[in-house]
């Protein structure tokens, strides 16, 4: 379903990154999202600002140059966050990849693209 028009300042949330302005409504999640948002960003403030590591929503991204770097922020991520209460289920992640699906594109070190399957939508 589409934001009324009009209404899209009251979906917007602040990243470190800058805003997010979904385009859909998220039904049954009353200011869960953006209060979420707000818990990740200062529980991992200080590795966000230092640029190894993406956070959106419950989605963490790190780019680092060593797997030793990958495992101190993953350690120091984790850290943080049982420290808060703040759980994940570890199952559902994935560890140590060089490419990785999200919000429809890949994204690799040197590139992002759409997911094939996104481009085929769009072609026909």
């Amino acid at each position: 379903m589409r934001i009324k028009k009009g209404d899209k300042w009251k979906t917007v949330f602040l990243m470190l990154e800058g805003a997010f302005k979904p385009t859909v409504i998220f039904f049954e999640l009353t200011n869960l999202l953006v209060t979420f948002q707000a818990i990740m960003n200062d529980l991992l403030r200080n590795i966000i600002e230092i640029g190894d590591v993406v956070v959106f929503i419950d989605n963490k991204m790190v780019e680092t140059e060593t797997k030793e770097e990958h495992d101190n922020i993953i350690k120091e991520t984790l850290r943080k966050m049982i420290k808060n209460n703040v759980f994940v289920k570890l199952e559902k992640y994935v560890w140590k990849v060089r490419e990785v699906g999200f919000l429809k594109v890949i994204i690799r070190l040197d590139k992002i693209k759409m997911e094939k399957e996104k481009v085929q939508e769009v072609v026909d």
